[in-house]
Formats: C-alpha cells, sequence, structure tokens
C-alpha cells in the first residue's frame, strides 16, 4: 500500500530536510518514526527539500508499506515517536502511480519579513528583521516580472545541481499586514536559494535603493553576482505542493 502523509516542521534546528549522515535533518526523523509504526524500514519521497533552517508548513511524502494500520495510527504514531518540531498532519491511501514529488503540479512557498524598529522576540525563529521602512507596494510591483517562464540564473545559487535554471512562477505577491511583510511565490518548481536570492533583491527595491524595474533587468542579465544577497532562512516557509483534484488529496494541497 502507498501511503501520503502531510508534514509541518520547524526548520529552526534541523540542516534541512534531506537525509544524511551526520546532522539532524527532517528526513531521517519522520523516516525513524514511521519505522516504528510500521514495524520495518520506512523510506519516503517529499514534494520538495528544504534548505538549513527553513520550516515546512504542509509538506507531503508518500511511502510504501504492507503494514496493516488506520490512517489516524499513522498520524498519532507518527507524531508520539516524532521530536516536537515535527509533526504528522494527516495521512491516506493513494494509487501506487502517486508519487509525492513528480505527481505536484507547483508548489508554494512564504517568506516573513518583520518590518519595524525593534527585533523579533516571540517570532525570531520564523521570521526575517528589517528595520528600515519598506515599501511593499514597490516590491510587489517588481516582483510582477517574475511571473511566467523565465531562466533564474540571476537568482540561483552557485551551488544548485538543477540540469537547467528555467523555472514557470504561477503567482506572486508582496503584502503587509500591520508589521510584517508577506513574499509568497508559487512556481512548478524552484532552484536552490531561488526564493531567498529573490526576497534579497526585493528587500533592496523595498528600501528604495533600487527601481522597480530592477528585478526585470535582473533576469535579463542573468548575474546571480549583480543580484540582492540571499535573505536569511529563518523567514522562510515551504507552505506545500499542489496536486491534481483526482488524487482526492486534502484542500491545502489540491488544486
Amino acid at each position: 500500500m502507498r501511503i501520503a502523509l502531510g508534514i509541518e516542521y520547524d526548520g529552526t534546528d534541523f540542516c534541512g530536510w534531506q537525509r544524511l549522515k551526520v546532522d539532524a535533518n527532517v528526513q531521517s526523523a519522520v523516516e525513524r518514526a514511521l519505522s516504528r509504526v510500521a514495524d520495518h524500514p520506512v523510506e519516503i519521497s517529499c514534494a520538495g527539500r528544504t534548505d538549513s533552517g527553513v520550516h515546512g508548513r504542509c509538506q507531503v511524502v508518500h511511502f510504501d508499506t504492507g503494514a496493516r494500520r488506520d490512517m489516524w495510527g499513522w498520524v498519532l504514531g507518527g507524531c508520539s515517536n516524532l521530536p516536537a518540531s515535527v509533526a504528522v498532519l494527516w495521512a491516506q491511501p493513494v494509487p501506487d502511480e502517486f508519487h509525492a514529488r513528480f505527481s505536484a503540479r507547483s508548489r508554494r512557498y512564504r517568506y516573513q519579513i518583520l518590518n519595524r524598529p525593534v527585533r523579533a522576540a516571540l517570532d525570531a525563529r520564523y521570521v526575517t528583521w528589517e528595520r528600515l521602512p519598506l515599501d511593499a507596494a514597490r516590491m510587489h510591483e517588481a516582483a510582477q516580472a517574475l511571473v511566467g517562464e523565465h531562466d533564474f540564473s540571476a537568482f540561483r545559487a552557485l551551488s544548485c545541481q538543477a540540469p537547467h535554471p528555467r523555472r514557470t512562477v504561477l503567482a506572486v505577491e508582496v503584502r503587509r499586514e500591520d508589521a510584517q511583510l508577506f513574499v509568497e511565490i508559487e512556481a512548478n518548481a524552484f532552484l536552490h536559494h531561488m526564493v531567498r536570492n529573490i526576497v534579497g533583491s526585493l528587500l533592496l527595491i523595498g528600501r528604495g535603493e533600487r527601481p522597480v524595474t530592477w528585478v526585470g533587468e535582473l533576469l535579463a542579465g542573468r548575474d546571480r553576482a549583480v543580484a540582492g544577497p540571499t535573505a536569511p532562512a529563518s523567514g522562510l516557509t515551504f507552505i506545500g505542493p499542489r496536486y491534481e483534484a483526482h488524487w482526492g488529496l486534502p484542500a491545502e494541497v489540491s488544486q
């Protein structure tokens, strides 16, 4: 049987999603927990790997098992064997053709910025602090140049191992809610550090240090060295993937 899970995690104390031989990672924590519930080794595939310090609101994974457990048993058993910073949100059977990564039609990220003179205390693990005033309207206008299929070399980390830099951004929004700014991006896929590099450039536009047209110029120039710095990981959350409705997954990950 193939089972899909929704996973929520605080990435602050992890070196990222991907299983590694050393350091704490989310994948290994989830696999250990599920293996205890299944009473056999479990390997999972995810919708999208996240970097060190990046959070997950609804990461989707799948795994195969012959163990007979009801779906709530996978949720409760998984949570009871996971660290407090990781939780299983839901579980449900899926067809053998379903793949958490390859069946996803798009992926969504949210970057959260605390924009006030005083640093965060309560939300410090989940935001990036910017003390200088930011113009969210300018940032939103500039970000619209990203929509569509482009070569995103200007926002690609040097360590990126993707075979090509072309991605399709479906939607991007920058909005303010009191002292908080949210940058939300949905795309078919993302390059390594792509969202954080985009946000780093948008911050310069929000502070008035670069013109609104700068994002379009960066795209055309395809030069990472010219774009803004990489924004910190703490403000980034993987909201989750989207799948076609026929897979029957919860509404938060279905189109």
